[in-house]
């Protein structure tokens, strides 16, 4: 009979195991419930994002390209009839442009933008296109940075040769005259330029490193080439002095799509004199 009840002492203590048991589990499978639903969650939600980022950034994209397409529309229409103007597109894109009328007693040549290494800027002392109202008086150049480096190698040479040539006089015989200016001492030995010092100046708000300054009677109009180097160039008259008639015009363009602006801004120039009538000069030592 004592081994019966310590059987049966035994077999209640297994089931009420197996019941705490029971009880242990179906807490461990509310964990893990929660577990998975957190994880889903958590997944969808990334997913959610990444779709709406996603279609953001299309749109976005989308909404570039049209802003950029009216700004350039914006541009073609004003260059074709010279002059400001607006427009809408059944795109919901629309352009906005303004033209500004390049002149005055200093501004930066090539509308700030560097002009190419043996490439030519005009500058205009006469009114284009009958070379009316010719100029006189003395404009300074500036051009070059401090960082710029003279080496013999042209892939690693900054410095900036100009080549300037003034055509003055009467019209209906005028001359001209060609100068040459280096930075570069070392180079200025062996091309016979003259040698140019730092000692530059502010034009427009920028600085440059070098300068030089020509005087012009009955100007009609200069040329200005880099050499050895591309240059970053500026203009600037003197105080006593007319200032200088237009030079070109620069068109802006804003192209507008939802909350998306594209800007283009472009550099008007007057049509140049042909190549042949300034031949290049032979610098001989």
């Amino acid at each position: 009979m004592e081994l019966f009840r310590t059987f049966g002492t035994v077999f209640k203590e297994i089931d009420k195991r197996i019941f705490e048991n029971r009880d242990y589990q179906r807490g461990q499978i509310l964990l893990i419930v929660v577990l998975v639903m957190v994880t889903t969650l958590t997944i969808g939600l990334s997913v959610a994002v990444r779709s709406i980022t996603n279609i953001k950034t299309s749109q976005d994209a989308a909404n570039s390209e049209k802003a950029f397409s009216a700004a350039e529309a914006g541009i073609e229409k004003s260059l074709t009839n010279g002059s400001s103007t607006t427009g809408t597109f059944t795109n919901n894109s629309k352009f906005s442009t303004s033209i500004i009328t390049v002149a005055g007693n200093e501004f930066p040549l090539n509308n700030g933008s560097p002009i190419l290494k043996d490439n030519a800027i005009d500058i205009w002392l006469s009114n284009y296109p009958a070379y009316t109202n010719q100029w006189t008086g003395s404009f300074t150049l500036y051009w070059g940075q401090s960082s710029d480096t003279c080496t013999q190698s042209e892939s690693t040479n900054s410095m900036s040769a100009l080549e300037v040539i003034v055509l003055s006089g009467p019209q209906n015989n005028p001359h001209m005259t060609r100068y040459a200016y280096d930075t570069c001492s070392a180079r200025s030995l062996d091309n016979n330029f003259q040698y140019v010092p730092p000692g530059g100046g502010t034009v427009a708000g920028k600085s440059y490193r070098y300068r030089t300054t020509i005087a012009v009677a009955q100007g009609l109009f200069v040329r200005v080439v880099p050499l050895y180097a591309p240059a970053l160039v500026a203009l600037q008259v003197c105080g006593a002095c007319a200032q200088l008639p237009a030079q070109g015009t620069v068109v802006q363009s804003t192209g507008t799509s939802d909350t998306t602006q594209r800007k283009i801004i472009t550099y008007r120039y007057y049509p140049r004199l042909p190549g042949d009538i300034l031949q290049y000069s032979f610098f001989i030592q």
